[in-house]
């Protein structure tokens, strides 16, 4: 591992919310606080019965989701083997700009990442390495980079996933064997880690006592480093079929929650000490690729390889099944003490999240159930957001 320089580091509000956005924006993957969870409360889940279509188009093959702040959404597509970031009207869907570069689709065709705004930037990355920072209001380069050609990244079969982190004055991207991060007004290497295929989730970005850390899910580990630094602090093996780890780790009360599939299954680490511990470990949940979200708690998620998926509820402290729901889910999210969960016939599912049962309060068909439908849906200023394999995206009305 080198460190480059060190800078200071105003984290503080970065794990509330991004500069600029309010509680019902959803400017970068997993929320405002990454945590899946939205606070909005004014929307209506009947409204899914028979879904409101308010606008639709088709941004090209992918599985990146949408980023919204006021009335500007941000997505990517891959079409004709050129990445494509594009800017939307938000509650109309007319193109605002877009921007193009080269990309080959690859295998399971297109773009993983999620476009980030903080501020009046845009931080993007392509499944081949490319980094962009772009001004959100015109879609014009501010800087751009390689990870894998110009700072050494390796990457999985499936290319690079995850999408980037803002952490303080940093953008922090799940590459090398466990972190990249580079000044994010200059694109400039600050702290780098040690050579080989990255993971596919998303960094994560915590504060345990009175430091700041970083968790970041490699190819066959999870690293803990230091925020400012990237210096190595605690590590723990996790080996899974084909390299796969792609569920973002969820962390709370001192404690880091990890879940991957292909019959894997998930993990409770103790932070505490001045080792890592494991306190529990099973199979009650085999996330694949979406990743879990905990709530009063419990950790809700999806159970098993997609298509195959069932929705599952387990206490945190024990790992323990309270309920689980069949029915093929993909993705999911949390508003208002409901979860939002997209399945792999297209349609949405809302049912309330409770260690109590799954109790399930609405449904509709959004999107085409021949393609894929792994892209977690988006709830923003009472519309929802959906997209499949193929690139179409949909927004639904739920006021």
């Amino acid at each position: 591992m080198t460190a480059v320089r060190t800078v200071p580091l105003a984290i503080a509000g970065v794990f509330l919310a991004l500069c600029g956005s309010d509680a019902s924006d959803w400017s970068r993957w997993r929320g405002p606080d990454g945590t899946g969870i939205s606070g909005e409360s004014e929307w209506k889940p009947q409204a899914l019965v028979a879904p409101k279509v308010k606008w639709k188009t088709n941004v090209g093959v992918g599985h990146s989701a949408v980023c919204v702040a006021g009335k500007a959404l941000y997505t990517m597509g891959n079409v004709a083997e050129k990445d494509i970031i594009y800017c939307f009207d938000a509650e109309t869907g007319k193109e605002t700009w877009r921007f193009p570069y080269a990309c080959a689709s690859g295998n399971y065709k297109g773009t993983r990442a999620t476009p980030v705004l903080d501020g009046d930037l845009l931080y993007t990355l392509g499944r081949d390495g490319d980094a962009h920072c772009l001004e959100a209001k015109t879609g014009k380069v501010k800087w751009q980079t390689n990870l894998m050609k110009q700072h050494g990244s390796g990457a999985g079969t499936w290319g690079m996933a995850g999408s980037p982190l803002i952490l303080g004055t940093m953008v922090v991207y799940n590459a090398r064997a466990a972190g990249l991060a580079l000044d994010k007004a200059t694109g400039k290497k600050v702290w780098e880690t040690g050579g080989g295929p990255c993971g596919y989730a998303l960094p994560v970005a915590f504060k345990n006592g009175a430091k700041e850390f970083v968790a970041v899910f490699g190819s066959q580990e999870v690293t803990i480093s230091d925020a400012m630094t990237g210096k190595k602090v605690f590590s723990h093996p996790w080996k899974t079929q084909y390299d796969v780890n792609a569920a973002d780790p969820v962390f709370f009360d001192g404690k880091l929650f990890i879940t991957s599939g292909y019959e894997h299954g998930c993990a409770l680490l103790d932070l505490s000490g001045k080792s890592l511990k494991e306190i529990w470990q099973n199979q009650n949940m085999r996330g694949h690729f979406a990743s879990p979200i905990h709530l009063d708690g419990h950790l809700y998620g999806v159970d098993g390889n997609t298509g195959t998926g069932q929705l599952k509820c387990l206490d945190a402290k024990t790992g323990q099944v309270k309920w689980s729901q069949a029915g093929g889910y993909e993705n999911l999210m949390i508003a208002a003490g409901k979860i939002i969960a997209i399945d792999k016939k297209g349609e949405l599912v809302v049912g309330e999240a409770s260690p109590a049962g799954f109790k399930e309060i609405a449904r509709g068909s959004v999107l085409n159930g021949q393609t894929t439908n792994w892209t977690a849906p988006v709830l923003a200023n009472g519309l929802i957001y959906c997209r499949n394999s193929d690139g179409d995206l949909v927004c639904i009305d739920v006021h």
